[in-house]
């Protein structure tokens, strides 16, 4: 699944995108050895739980805004922003608004805990 050297593409369809937690859910875009994009929507007053990982982690507001806790750092970060989280640091994420946010995140390396939801490539 994670072949680095080989193109592939990935169609949205309703079996890839999981239900984590209430109000939030989220679909593997696209995935290879180097690194994993995903899209999140996280309903209005959300909260996605403090949390760390060994990954790299990029993202973009697409919709949506939120108060990020990174490290000691609180972030208001709305459509739009974008943002970097360097391996180990914790972060936490509470949505607000009346509006559903929609974020997308890039890790790297390839994030081996998601592999079971991602889907095979269409292409």
């Amino acid at each position: 699944m994670g072949n680095y050297s080989k193109s592939s593409f990935w169609h949205d369809k309703p079996e890839a995108w999981h239900e984590i937690s209430p109000g939030v859910k989220r679909r593997m875009v696209a995935h290879s050895s180097t690194g994993t994009m995903v899209l999140y929507r996280i309903e209005a007053g959300k909260t996605f739980p403090l949390h760390n990982h060994p990954h790299a982690q990029y993202g973009i507001f697409i919709e949506g805004s939120g108060k990020f806790k990174v490290g000691d750092s609180i972030w208001d970060l709305k459509t739009g922003d974008s943002y970097y989280i360097p391996p180990g640091v914790f972060h936490e994420l509470k949505t607000d608004g009346e509006k559903t946010s929609v974020i997308m995140d890039f890790f790297t390396p390839e994030r081996e805990d998601f592999l079971a939801e991602c889907l095979e490539a269409d292409g």
